[in-house]
């Protein structure tokens, strides 16, 4: 029971902040303005989640092109230290390598889930917020993912199914990484 409380709040934790670092990662892979200097966009709410963890590996780990390396360490070194934390709580001994794997798969899981509730956000948006603020921004996020498979699927006029057709390959992507695990 008590590593089920610890893994629950760990989960939520760690989700809350590693999410955080994976946004910020996105955005700035996106090429978007996380300036702290403008009230109520989506920075102020990322870059004090992430801060505190992604500035010190700055210093030492530069970004790859537009890809934020420091992020997306950030984000892995957290989810690692949930891994090791609830093993340690359990008295399970494994190899660290074990601990390695089980937290990049632990990673991915948390990816694929954060673009399915990206997807489901955008989807409910378009049909009760459509040209609000949010609305435009998870719009931003999730259509660079939705534009290939808009390309690939035939035109149904105004039947939109590409999120429909990546919430599938996003399903199919979470059952394969969980087999993994």
């Amino acid at each position: 029971m008590l590593i089920q409380i610890a893994n629950l709040l760990l989960q939520v934790l760690v989700s809350v902040i590693a999410g955080a670092c994976l946004l910020r990662c996105y955005l700035q892979w996106l090429a978007f303005n996380l300036g702290m200097g403008q009230n109520k966009t989506i920075g102020s709410y990322v870059l004090p989640l992430s801060n505190w963890i992604v500035i010190p590996l700055r210093r030492v780990i530069p970004s790859i092109g537009r890809f934020d390396v420091a992020s997306f360490i950030a984000a892995y070194l957290l989810i690692l230290g949930k891994v090791a934390l609830l093993f340690w709580i359990s008295g399970a001994i494994l190899p660290e390598l074990s601990w390695l794997a089980i937290a990049f798969i632990d990673l991915l899981d948390l990816i694929l889930s954060g673009l399915v509730g990206l997807v489901f956000a955008s989807v409910i948006l378009s049909w009760v917020s459509a040209g609000s603020q949010i609305q435009y921004l998870v719009s931003l996020l999730v259509d660079p993912l939705l534009t290939p498979i808009r390309k690939a699927l035939p035109n149904f006029g105004a039947l939109d199914l590409s999120p429909l057709a990546l919430l599938l390959i996003l399903q199919v992507l979470q059952i394969v990484v969980s087999n993994l695990r």
